[in-house]
């Protein structure tokens, strides 16, 4: 059986890599090396593997615009073409979009790749370049629809208490772009949150970390008072930690799951206060670059 995964250990990456060379630069007799460029820290990359560990499929997401992703490096083993495996990466890349809240990918397509692609519902917009002198590419794009599973009216809620009650929110563009009950995630526009380094701010990476945690309390809040009316209370932070493990550019986004909080709501209905503990990770491209530990506490004001 396959899996659809990201390259994660040195040998995964060396894999991935291997077959973006064999397939998108050897045939034309490009040097290793050449199959990877300056974004590849700050991209989502998605692989299929067989039973032995094999890669036979890769495919990569970056960031090109605000709400806009595009797609590159799109191969398949000569010995897998034809199983649905491309289609299958391109799903997972939209999918990853979506929730990044791209609202449309572009891609530049091998002129004997356009079909594949059209069936997928990508449009021809016009060529795009020649490759090595002989490969024509015509760029493609594909409007994305929001994920089915994202709770559009309660983020757009939370999203709207921050821009109005917290002016950097919303100087940052502060936004929700997936929250499904089970994961929160968030992003701000990396342009304006930069340093003289041309990477993200550390003061903005701690206020997109600390606005993500508050956000999954409140939104958590929000589901419990649906069984408990009266369950209701102020969010503070009560003490928080931060590690910064690597510069943010490009592709960059905060994230609460569920697997990553404790705590219960229950002891506002006696007047009590409640403290949340959770960890918010935020990412540029697939890498955590911070870790931010904290604890919120929930008042009674009721």
């Amino acid at each position: 059986m396959n899996t659809l995964c990201s390259p994660i250990t040195a040998d995964e990456l060396a894999q991935y890599y291997q077959l973006r060379w064999q397939i998108l630069r050897k045939p034309w007799k490009q040097q290793q090396g050449s199959e990877q460029d300056e974004y590849e820290q700050q991209a989502i990359h998605k692989m299929v593997i067989n039973e032995q560990g094999e890669v036979l499929a890769v495919g990569r997401l970056e960031k090109v615009a605000k709400h806009q992703g595009k797609v590159r490096f799109m191969a398949v083993s000569e010995t897998a073409q034809g199983q649905g495996l491309g289609q299958q990466i391109i799903n997972a890349l939209e999918q990853q979009a979506s929730q990044l809240g791209f609202s449309e990918i572009t891609l530049n397509a091998r002129e004997n790749a356009i079909g594949f692609y059209q069936k997928l519902g990508y449009k021809t917009v016009k060529f795009s370049h020649t490759l090595f002198d002989e490969i024509k590419h015509y760029t493609m794009v594909k409007k994305l629809s929001v994920h089915p599973l994202h709770k559009t009216e309660l983020a757009q809620t939370l999203q709207n208490i921050w821009h109005k009650t917290i002016p950097l929110s919303k100087a940052m563009e502060l936004q929700i772009s997936y929250y499904d009950g089970q994961k929160l995630m968030t992003y701000c526009d990396a342009d304006f949150n930069q340093n003289l380094h041309h990477t993200m701010f550390a003061g903005s990476i701690y206020t997109l970390a600390t606005l993500t945690g508050w956000g999954w309390v409140y939104l958590a809040l929000q589901a419990k008072q649906k069984e408990q009316e009266n369950l209701r209370g102020d969010i503070v932070l009560a003490e928080a930690n931060i590690k910064y493990h690597a510069p943010i550019k490009g592709l960059t986004y905060g994230q609460v799951v569920q697997d990553d909080v404790s705590g219960q709501f229950d002891n506002l209905l006696q007047g009590k206060k409640v403290r949340i503990k959770l960890v918010a990770h935020v990412y540029c491209g697939e890498k955590i670059a911070a870790t931010f530990q904290a604890s919120y506490v929930v008042l009674p004001n009721n």
